[in-house]
């Protein structure tokens, strides 16, 4: 019996689901996006874009209504971008999500900016560490991607 899934579509959560089809779409306009990026202890981002200009998005993925309302950490996501968005497939209550917070809809393969989060400018600072972390975080799953036996010895700090 094969235990492989029929694509590689179908080992994916659907919240990863989300997640791909919003960084294709950021991708279409000259961001480049990492996912599960912690910008500090006890909080990982879904999805973290950095575009041309140095500016910073979050995009949260939720599923499912009890995705949405068992996520009490979202606020503190906020800090720690310029923008923030939910991400919801059609299906998703959108009534739910707060109206002060943008809003993308997105399936597996792509989506589309329904409500731009309000723009919030991180300070200098904050926008630098953010920047390193990024960069950081997308080397080293480039390196585990390239050298999976060197994931183990990657650290996954926060500092």
């Amino acid at each position: 019996m094969n235990s492989q899934p029929a694509s590689p579509l179908d080992a994916l959560m659907p919240g990863q689901l989300l997640a791909r089809g919003v960084c294709r779409h950021l991708a279409s306009h000259g961001f480049v996006t990492v996912e599960e990026l912690v910008p500090t202890p006890g909080l990982r981002v879904d999805v973290m874009a950095l575009g041309t200009k140095g500016e910073i998005w979050v995009v949260e993925c939720k599923s499912s209504r009890a995705d949405f309302t068992s996520d009490r950490k979202w606020h503190g996501y906020l800090e720690w971008c310029d923008r923030f968005f939910w991400a919801v497939d059609s299906d998703f209550p959108t009534e739910l999500l707060p109206p002060e917070t943008g809003l993308i809809l997105a399936d597996s393969y792509d989506a589309e900016i329904l409500r731009m989060g309000p723009e919030t400018k991180l300070a200098g600072a904050r926008r630098k560490v953010m920047t390193q972390k990024f960069a950081r975080h997308a080397a080293r799953r480039l390196h585990a991607f390239r050298d999976p036996g060197v994931a183990a010895l990657l650290s996954d700090d926060v500092t």
